[in-house]
């Protein structure tokens, strides 16, 4: 009645030696060191909207924390070329508030002090900067 089937189930475990696997805290480095790199590039946004020395120390912290998690490459950064609008720079600093955030959570997940004090100020920081939090006060 029915033919049988001649090949193999395409639901069928793939070897393991097939692809290569990575540690949790592999993982977990590649996902803080890009939440920390999307930072620093909003970081590197508000720089050329707004110079603050401020500003400026955090780029060059992230800069380190992103290289430290690759192995010692530096972060690619690019120029911020000027928009055909102006970003409002209260966006930017809640979306910088909302990336500090996600690397505050990985951060402390793979118990990276020195990535979650620094994730944590940056939020400390955005959110002063940004007048819902005011509000929120």
């Amino acid at each position: 009645m029915y033919e049988p089937i001649r090949t193999k189930s395409v639901h069928a475990m793939a070897d393991p030696g097939d692809f290569p696997h990575r540690s949790r805290e592999e993982e977990l480095d590649i996902q803080l060191a890009g939440h920390l790199a999307a930072l620093l590039a909003v970081t590197d946004e508000l720089r050329a909207l707004a110079p603050d020395a401020g500003l400026d120390a955090a780029a060059e912290q992230l800069s380190a924390q992103v290289a430290r998690l690759r192995g010692g490459l530096p972060p690619v950064r690019a120029s911020v070329a000027t928009a055909i609008h102006e970003p409002h720079l209260s966006a930017l600093h809640q979306r910088a508030h909302a990336l500090a955030g996600r690397a505050l959570v990985v951060a402390a997940s793979r118990a990276d002090t020195g990535a979650a004090i620094l994730a944590a100020r940056r939020m400390e920081a955005h959110a002063a900067a940004t007048p819902w939090a005011a509000a929120a006060a």
